[in-house]
């Protein structure tokens, strides 16, 4: 009864969107929200130095590497990432499937930060958590930017309205960094007419761009003026990452030493194309790949590596109650990278995940659907994955949990799950 009545609000909130306007909602209902939550903690903000890190990919990563630099330099700083928080040696949960907390909640992890005397926070932040004002009043010192790419377009409705979203960071920021390789950096100039930026690059001449590049199977190594830098991290996308995050530790007068030594032992980030290490000679990962771009470029970096007769197996799905139009786009490119492909549930939510898979094959061609094997049940695909299609040697990647802890089955309830315990089951069967 609770589970039809729950579809049917949902739905009523569906086809009554167009009489009561996003922005309506926003205004009326977060807004006043957000000013409340600060009023009561007492603007924590305003004593506090804030990083703020959006950006459609890649957020995580460059957050825990701007906090990881900040912490090698002993600076006072603490982090709200997708994640969790770091507050001094405490870790704290930020709650399921959220990158921007409440704004109550928020607020009260910055006056817990203030009362500890941070100075520096490093701050993910979402477009959804932009357009509702979550993060009001705070006036970041630096906002970053690493890439705008496709997603969230059942919210935001359009490309325009997701890139004005991301960019109202930028507009009460002191200073900004920018990808400047990105297609669309010429439209956010303009955009951002009045704010002083940094930028980087691989490509376009930038401020920080690297004087050479060297990929290796296990870390990528560049040279920006007379410094080498050593990142144990693969793929053009760590890359990126690794450049915003430098730009602004440069920004705050972080001296390039520590920047070195911090980005030499920076480990990387939970469910960020983990390793999970095994006794069965096969590479296995897991990631939070859940856009096209993200999927794209994890699949890229794993098929560099792959040696003669080795095989790409991956495992992922698409949210229900998201970003449809992304489905296609996502089984196109796996069909493109990858040797096989199970397709299987990741938060399907009121959603059939039949439904959503048929879109996801949608994007294959009749040839490309012969790589596809079909199970509802993740546990399940996962196991196939591991002890069915692949052989000494192969690769397989779980790809749109990463991290999280739960999975959204039934639209009405978090169910624990953990692609990281799930891989190591099936690991263990043999």
């Amino acid at each position: 009864m609770i589970f039809v009545m729950r579809k049917i609000l949902y739905y009523i909130r569906l086809y009554l969107r167009p009489l009561a306007p996003q922005a309506l909602v926003n205004y009326l209902y977060h807004f006043p929200k957000a000013l409340l939550a600060s009023y009561i903690y007492g603007n924590p903000s305003a004593d506090l130095e804030i990083i703020g890190v959006t950006g459609t990919d890649g957020k995580t990563t460059t957050s825990t590497m701007i906090y990881h630099i900040l912490k090698t330099a002993r600076k006072k700083v603490a982090l709200i990432s997708t994640v969790d928080a770091k507050v001094g040696r405490k870790s704290i949960k930020t709650g399921f499937h959220v990158t921007s907390p409440n704004p109550f909640a928020l607020q009260a992890l910055l006056r817990r930060m203030r009362s500890q005397k941070i100075r520096y926070v490093v701050l993910e932040v979402t477009s959804h958590g932009l357009d509702q004002y979550r993060i009001y009043p705070l006036r970041p010192k630096i906002a970053v930017l690493t890439n705008v790419t496709h997603e969230h377009l059942d919210y935001h409705q359009t490309f325009e309205n997701y890139l004005g979203a991301k960019l109202k960071l930028f507009k009460k920021a002191q200073h900004a960094v920018i990808n400047k390789d990105l297609p669309i950096f010429n439209e956010i100039n303009a955009k951002l007419e009045h704010v002083l930026f940094s930028t980087y690059s691989l490509s376009a001449d930038s401020q920080i761009k690297p004087d050479s590049v060297q990929y290796l199977s296990d870390k990528t190594i560049f040279r920006l003026g007379s410094t080498t830098y050593t990142l144990p991290m693969t793929g053009q996308y760590n890359l990126y990452n690794a450049l915003a995050a430098i730009s602004t530790a440069l920004l705050l007068d972080i001296d390039p030493s520590d920047i070195k030594r911090a980005l030499s032992t920076f480990k990387g980030v939970k469910g960020r194309l983990e390793e999970i290490e095994n006794e069965r000679d096969l590479h296995t990962f897991v990631d939070f790949a859940h856009t096209p771009n993200a999927l794209e470029n994890v699949l890229t970096n794993l098929r560099s590596k792959l040696d003669k007769n080795e095989k790409l197996i991956v495992v992922f799905g698409a949210a229900g109650l998201r970003d449809a139009s992304k489905r296609p786009m996502m089984g196109k490119i796996a069909a493109v990278l990858a040797d096989k492909i199970v397709l299987t549930s990741e938060d399907p939510r009121f959603e059939d995940p039949n439904a959503i898979i048929k879109e996801i094959m949608s994007g294959m061609s009749k040839k490309q659907k012969s790589k596809v094997t079909i199970e509802i049940d993740r546990e399940k695909a996962i196991d196939i994955a591991v002890n069915h299609l692949s052989s000494k040697g192969d690769w397989v990647v779980t790809c749109g949990k990463g991290h999280e802890e739960s999975m959204n089955i039934d639209g009405l309830s978090e169910t624990p799950w953990s692609d990281h315990e799930a891989l190591l089951t099936a690991l263990n069967k043999n």
